[in-house]
């Protein structure tokens, strides 16, 4: 039996991090568009209340389902042993006390992203100089700069997991799965095509010694 830790999917959610960079630096120009139209808190508590609230309450109350990709997700009944294990390990308590920490970096770099923003006006001031639709724009990109964090995070304390504490771990049922995740997208039998997933099974399990 392969390691769980060669599961196709966790890794692809662990390459999402590689775009928090690019969703930042969208937020940090989206603000630098137009004169501001509230305090400085202000604008930082809009846009951090949109980019932060919907998700941390997610990870907090029904976490993301993992097994879920642009718009898809695998049905619960097809997942195997292996996954419902898998998911054990992101609905606990050190998940959601992940998720927290995530979401106060995250705060905080936004801050610091604001104390630039007037070093950066002149990069979009070829734009439309409409401030409200900058504000908009800057909270969808922290959301989704929140979206690529928090499920990394949630992904890299599964690959930390010991063999020995993910052998003892019941699978979780079909029903829990249902109750205590949040399911996004259409449900389909299958994600990623069989080949795919042997091939990137087969390289992870090269590489481990």
């Amino acid at each position: 039996m392969s390691s769980f830790r060669s599961d196709p999917i966790l890794w692809i959610h662990i390459a999402g991090l590689a775009t928090l960079p690019f969703f930042l630096v969208l937020c940090l120009l989206s603000l630098a568009i137009g004169e501001p139209l509230f305090p400085v808190w202000g604008e930082l508590l809009l846009v951090a209340t949109v980019g932060v609230t919907p998700l941390l309450w997610m990870q907090l109350r029904r976490p993301f389902y993992i097994y879920s990709l642009l718009g898809i997700a695998l049905k619960p009944e097809n997942l195997t042993e292996q996954q419902r294990k898998i998911l054990c390990l992101i609905n606990t308590k050190l998940n959601r006390v992940l998720s927290l920490v995530a979401a106060i970096i995250l705060t905080v770099i936004l801050w610091q992203l604001y104390k630039v923003v007037p070093q950066m006006q002149h990069l979009v001031s070829f734009l439309p100089q409409w401030h409200g639709l900058g504000l908009l724009l800057a909270a969808l990109t922290f959301l989704a700069s929140n979206l690529f964090l928090q499920v990394p995070v949630s992904v890299a304390r599964i690959l930390v997991t010991n063999d020995t504490e993910f052998a003892a771990l019941e699978p979780l049922s079909l029903e829990n799965i249902k109750h205590d995740f949040t399911i996004l997208g259409v449900q389909v039998n299958q994600i990623l095509p069989r080949l795919f997933q042997s091939f990137i099974g087969s390289n992870r399990n090269s590489q481990q010694p």
